[in-house]
């Protein structure tokens, strides 16, 4: 059998217990929240009564530490403040960048990882996925007055991106002739293009947006490179916490929280008009097959 496949069967048999469970139970840990069976990832985090996931801190509109306030903010922050609202414990944001996220998963470092992580068949491999709760799509980010207008023009130009990002393999691909500059967090690559240490930064659409906001300066060029559907890191097997998840994404698709916090954190940046995603993981896998193991 496919290994996807299989994961996938043993998700919905673990969703419809995990409905089952909640529907036979006359118990609450406050107010509407639903307690869970004993064992479940969902149980042990009601006794300890806070969940720990892990964000971006320096990507505007998703993930960034307010430098007033010191809270973090943005539209992944949001969604987990919903799934630890549905779980009725208290939320614990850490800083988790592209190239510690599946790590700091599967050491238990974070419950959860909602740090604009594209769902891949590579990572699938490490761990699990949400459905899909946002659609990116790569682009290029240059200077105001770069001539830059393209993919096709960054052979022999710098190009940063995030180290442990989807974007190591896709720029090796489409501009092969370019010269990567690998960092650990997009904020040095906005702290590179800004300086003239490189010429562009390629990532995607949202975070490159977030970086326009910081510096309207800049701009994006060029048609859109990639897709990339966003998913919930989740520990590998942990199916029952999986159903949970995909529930509250469910519910916050079609309650109209979905549409308030895009609202809220990228459509008045982007000023796009945007709906929750119609897609399925199977579908998303389909959209980005393996590029970096494989």
């Amino acid at each position: 059998m496919d290994r996807r496949r299989g994961k996938r069967i043993l998700m919905a048999v673990a969703a419809l217990a995990v409905v089952a469970a909640a529907c036979g139970s006359d118990e609450k840990t406050g107010g509407d929240v639903e307690t869970f069976p004993a064992g479940t990832t969902m149980a042990k985090l009601q006794d300890a009564g806070e969940i720990t996931i892990g964000v971006k801190f320096d990507v505007p509109p998703f993930g960034k530490k307010n430098p007033q306030s010191g809270d973090v903010e943005g539209f992944d922050v949001e969604m987990g403040k919903f799934i630890a609202a549905a779980l009725g414990v208290e939320p614990k944001f850490v800083e988790a960048i592209s190239d510690n996220r599946i790590p700091f998963l599967k050491d238990g470092t974070v419950d959860l990882i909602l740090s604009t992580m594209t769902i891949t068949t590579d990572r699938d491999a490490e761990i699990d996925f949400s459905e899909p709760y946002f659609i990116a799509h790569g682009r290029i980010l240059v200077p105001g007055d770069s001539d830059i207008q393209g993919v096709a023009d960054l052979a022999g130009r710098s190009v940063c991106t995030a180290l442990g990002s989807t974007y190591e393999q896709n720029l090796k691909d489409s501009a092969p002739e370019a010269e990567l500059k690998l960092v650990d967090s997009y904020s040095e690559c906005l702290e590179l293009v800004q300086t003239g240490s490189v010429d562009a930064v390629s990532t995607d659409d949202v975070i490159l947006t977030g970086m326009i906001i910081q510096d309207p300066s800049l701009k994006l060029v060029g048609d859109e490179l990639t897709v990339e559907p966003y998913g919930v890191g989740i520990k590998e097997g942990d199916a029952d916490f999986k159903a949970f998840v995909d529930g509250v994404i469910a519910d916050v698709k079609a309650d109209g929280r979905w549409q308030e916090i895009f609202d809220t954190w990228v459509g008045k940046y982007t000023h796009e008009d945007a709906t929750p995603p119609d897609l399925t993981l199977e579908e998303a896998y389909e959209l980005r097959p393996c590029v970096e193991t494989c």
